[in-house]
């Protein structure tokens, strides 16, 4: 397979799938793919979904494409990464090692913890930016370059069950193969109304082009964004957005999935990671506790996968680690730090 030839077969292969209404710019090795209707303006649904229902209208409207939701991957990772930071991970077998399985295909809802979301020069998360977010991405080993372009049809089929029309749709990137270590790709990603949405990848094995998968992948966080066009504090932490700082949330909801799968404050390994974010949230934040927060929050991760932790086991282990941090500030000892 001349996977050189990939980048000058997606536009025609695009073309094809999507049909003669969408606009094609192709200049050089930029692509941009828009909708001819595209200046009508975004109207906002105007019942707002919950958690739950947005899953499960996700779930009906890939199952409606032939494409069945997978179970999560297991938070703690312990391979490359010391937790799954991406969906695509379930196609490591495929795409890495060059076997002829994958650990999950379909529609995936993963929560995932990941640092490197962007930020202000102030170092605070820009809007639409978590540590921990449900990666929602349809995960699909495939043999022919056309599923790669049929995927993105379908995938505009499902956002327009949820409300997002393609007219409101833009899809741009660059056409050139890029490399990390066993794997090759190329990605393009796609904006609704202007807003950054996610992106949709081909990936292969660079040794053997043949062990093929396509991978387009967003955030329900973002969805919910997208749709609503709420403010990205008051959709994320609701009533607690204006309790206390952001980045205080963003690490009290971080916290609350990873002690919620067992993973307990260590100095080492996975654990290492959850003494990290803990170590954020200032320990006389309120005399009254975190409780109520880490419900909340409970509750969300409880609406994508059942957390092995209840809710007041997760914040008896929570404020346990903020009151090692306080003892220690009282007598002048330092915070005990994981690795980075």
């Amino acid at each position: 397979m001349l996977t050189a030839s990939f980048p000058d077969q997606i536009p025609i292969l695009l073309r094809t799938a999507l049909g003669p209404r969408w606009e094609f710019t192709v200049d050089g090795r930029h692509i941009e793919i828009r909708h001819p209707q595209r200046g009508t303006p975004y109207r906002p649904p105007r019942r707002t979904l919950n958690w739950g229902e947005l899953l499960a209208l996700l779930e009906a409207a890939f199952a409606a494409q032939g494409i069945p939701r997978a179970p999560c991957l297991p938070l703690r990772w312990g391979r490359e990464t010391e937790l799954t930071i991406s969906a695509i991970q379930a196609l490591d077998p495929l795409l890495k090692f060059g076997q002829t399985f994958s650990y999950r295909e379909g529609f995936l809802a993963q929560p995932v913890v990941r640092f490197t979301g962007e930020r202000d020069g102030c170092g605070a998360l820009r809007d639409g930016f978590l540590t921990a977010f449900v990666n929602v991405s349809c995960v699909q080993p495939i043999h022919e370059l056309d599923q790669y372009a049929t995927a993105f049809d379908q995938w505009l089929s499902v956002l327009s069950r949820l409300g997002l029309h393609a007219r409101h749709i833009t899809l741009d990137g660059r056409l050139a193969i890029w490399r990390r270590r066993e794997v090759e790709g190329i990605t393009l990603r796609f904006r609704h109304a202007g807003l950054a949405l996610g992106d949709i990848v081909l990936l292969w094995n660079a040794d053997d082009p043949d062990h093929m998968a396509v991978d387009l992948g967003t955030g329900l966080e973002r969805l919910a964004w997208a749709r609503s066009r709420h403010t990205w504090p008051e959709l994320i932490f609701g009533t607690y957005s204006e309790a206390a700082p952001v980045a205080v949330l963003d690490a009290i909801r971080t916290a609350t999935l990873l002690l919620g799968h067992g993973i307990i404050p260590a100095s080492r390994g996975p654990g290492s990671i959850t003494r990290r974010v803990l170590a954020t949230i200032p320990p006389d934040l309120s005399p009254l506790g975190i409780s109520a927060a880490i419900r909340s929050d409970h509750d969300f991760w409880t609406s994508v996968e059942k957390l092995p932790a209840p809710w007041p086991a997760v914040t008896q282990l929570a404020e346990k680690e903020l009151r090692r941090r306080r003892n220690g500030l009282q007598v002048g000892l330092p915070p005990t730090r994981g690795r980075r």
